[in-house]
C-alpha cells in the first residue's frame, strides 16, 4: 500500500469536513463536495473512518439547516427575497421550491440536496410554513444522511484515482489547497458569467414600476397578471389594480385578440427567474410582447403606487384563456377552479 499523501492532518481531516459544510450551507457559493470525497478518500486510507466523516457532514448540515428553518420562521418571506435576491444560481427560485415542497411534502427534504434551487432555500422555507419541529429534522436527517454518504462513499471507491490526481498536482508544485481554489474559482465564474448573461436577458425584458403606472394611465393599459403562487396571495391579499391570476400551466390555447394587448407579469422573485420561467412559458403560448416588472409586487409597494384588496375568488381561480363577452369586444380571463 502506497503513502498518501499529507494534503491535511489526519486529526483535521473530519474539521475540515465540518467547515467545509458548514459553510457551505450556511451559504456560500463555493461547493461542499470536493471537501466530502476527499474525507472519504482519507477514510479509504485509514486517517480517518467513514462514520465519522459522515457523522461530521451530518451534523454541520443540521446545524446549519437549523438556523435557517427557525431565521425562516421568524423572518418569513423577507429572509427568503434576501437569500434569492444575492443568491449566484439561478435556479434558486422560492415558486420552485414552494411548489415542489407543496407537492411531495417534507420527504422530498431526502433528495432536496442533490437538487439545483433546493438546497439552500429547503431550511428557510420550510420555516415560514406550519411543519413540525421534529418533522423537519427527521427528514433533514436523513437527507442530509444520504447527501453526505453518497459523496464519501463515492470518495472512498474512487481513492486510487484522486490520490493520483494529488500526486500529479504535488509533482507540478501544487497542492491540494491550490486545487480546492481552481474549482471554487470555477463554479463561481460560471454562476457569475450565467448571471451576467441573466442581467442582460433581463434588460430587454422587463419594466420597471415607474413604466408601468405610466402604461396603465395611457389610453391602450396593459393586461396585468398576477403570477404570485396561490399560498403567497392567501397571506398577502392585495394585488396591482386590475390584476388577475395568471395560471402557467394550462395547456389551453389563448385568444388571438388576447395577443393584441400589452402585457405585463409580475411575481415576487426578487431576482426576476420567475419572471424569465413565466416569460418563456408566455412565449409558448405565441405572446412575445409581454414584460416582467422588475421586483414584482415588492418592488411596486415600495415605489408607493396603489394596491387594490383581491377579490373572494381570486386564490381560487387560475387564468388560462381568454373568451369573448357577449360579442362586446371585451375580453375577460375565463376562470377554472383549481384543485
Amino acid at each position: 500500500m502506497w503513502h498518501f499523501p499529507v494534503a491535511i492532518p489526519a486529526s483535521l481531516g473530519v474539521w475540515a469536513v465540518f467547515m467545509s459544510v458548514l459553510v457551505t450551507q450556511l451559504g456560500m457559493p463555493i461547493p461542499a463536495a470536493p471537501m466530502l470525497i476527499l474525507g472519504g478518500t482519507m477514510a479509504a486510507m485509514g486517517q480517518t473512518s467513514y462514520i465519522n466523516v459522515i457523522c461530521t457532514a451530518v451534523g454541520a448540515t443540521l446545524l446549519a439547516d437549523s438556523l435557517w428553518f427557525f431565521t425562516g420562521r421568524a423572518y418569513g418571506r423577507r429572509l427568503l427575497n434576501y437569500l434569492v435576491r444575492f443568491s449566484l444560481s439561478l435556479d434558486t427560485t422560492v415558486r420552485v421550491a414552494r411548489n415542489t415542497y407543496e407537492r411531495y411534502g417534507a420527504p422530498i427534504l431526502t433528495i432536496a440536496k442533490f437538487l439545483p434551487g433546493l438546497g439552500l432555500i429547503s431550511a428557510p422555507l420550510l420555516g415560514t410554513t406550519a411543519i413540525g419541529v421534529g418533522v423537519f429534522l427527521w427528514w433533514d436527517l436523513v437527507g442530509a444522511t444520504l447527501w453526505a454518504s453518497v459523496w464519501v462513499i463515492g470518495g472512498g471507491a474512487l481513492h486510487d484515482q484522486i490520490v493520483q490526481l494529488i500526486l500529479k498536482v504535488r509533482q507540478n508544485g501544487g497542492t491540494i489547497i491550490d486545487t480546492f481554489a481552481v474549482i471554487f474559482a470555477a463554479v463561481l465564474l460560471y454562476r457569475w458569467l450565467r448571471r451576467l448573461q441573466f442581467r442582460r436577458w433581463l434588460s430587454h425584458t422587463r419594466i420597471s414600476p415607474d413604466q408601468l403606472d405610466e402604461m396603465m394611465k395611457s389610453n391602450e393599459p396593459p393586461l396585468i397578471l398576477d403570477a404570485r403562487p396561490g399560498t403567497v396571495r392567501e397571506k398577502e391579499s392585495h394585488r396591482i389594480a386590475g390584476a388577475r391570476p395568471l395560471d402557467l400551466e394550462s395547456p389551453d390555447p389563448i385568444h388571438p385578440e388576447y395577443l393584441k394587448r400589452p402585457i405585463v407579469v409580475y411575481c415576487v422573485c426578487p431576482n426576476e427567474a420567475t419572471a424569465k420561467r413565466i416569460v418563456k412559458q408566455l412565449h409558448r403560448k405565441n405572446i412575445h410582447h409581454v414584460r416582467a416588472l422588475r421586483g414584482g409586487l415588492d418592488a411596486w409597494e415600495k415605489r408607493g403606487y396603489p394596491v387594490e384588496p383581491l377579490p373572494p375568488d381570486f386564490n381560487t381561480a387560475m387564468a388560462h384563456m381568454l373568451e369573448d363577452k357577449g360579442g362586446e369586444g371585451e375580453y375577460t380571463i375565463r376562470a377554472r377552479l383549481a384543485k
